[in-house]
């Protein structure tokens, strides 16, 4: 009986890049650390001080903010399915389309790292469903059901 060990793939801020039209300071993946086409995908966030964000949310208790941490899902979401669509047109992005059972657990603050955990649901006529978690040290900070929609530009 042989055993096979799966190797991660790994996706570095170069090819993130090509795959999705972010850019600083929105751009809010530093690295795909595994990932399975067409199924789920794990990257990182890593939380620092001197994110511009940080200037006005809050001075003297900073938190980084909820929203960028459901667009970096939605960041993650976007490569998650650029990797699984073979067919991929030029000028062609996932936008955001909803959000559903969205929850804060903790606060994510300066030098944490964030784990994103995507995974993929199903796919109808170009809306893609996610299920999304953010996790801080093992725990979740903030889960969500996300919908993305595939369109030429």
């Amino acid at each position: 009986m042989t055993t096979e060990t799966r190797v991660a793939r790994e996706i570095d801020l170069n090819e993130i890049k090509r795959l999705i039209p972010h850019r600083y300071p929105m751009l809010l993946i530093d690295r795909v650390l595994d990932y399975q086409e067409g199924e789920w995908l794990h990257a990182i966030k890593n939380v620092t001080i001197n994110e511009p964000v940080f200037t006005g949310h809050f001075p003297d208790f900073a938190i980084f903010p909820g929203v960028l941490i459901l667009e970096a899902m939605a960041q993650a979401t976007g490569i998650l399915g650029f990797k699984t669509a073979k067919d991929r047109a030029e000028q062609e992005m996932y936008l955001f389309a909803s959000l559903d059972n969205v929850k804060f657990k903790k606060p994510v603050i300066p030098g944490d790292r964030m784990h994103l955990h995507v995974k993929f649901i199903k796919e109808r006529r170009g809306m893609w469903k996610f299920y999304g978690e953010a996790r801080v040290d093992g725990k979740v900070v903030c889960s969500a059901d996300l919908m993305c929609a595939r369109r030429k530009l």
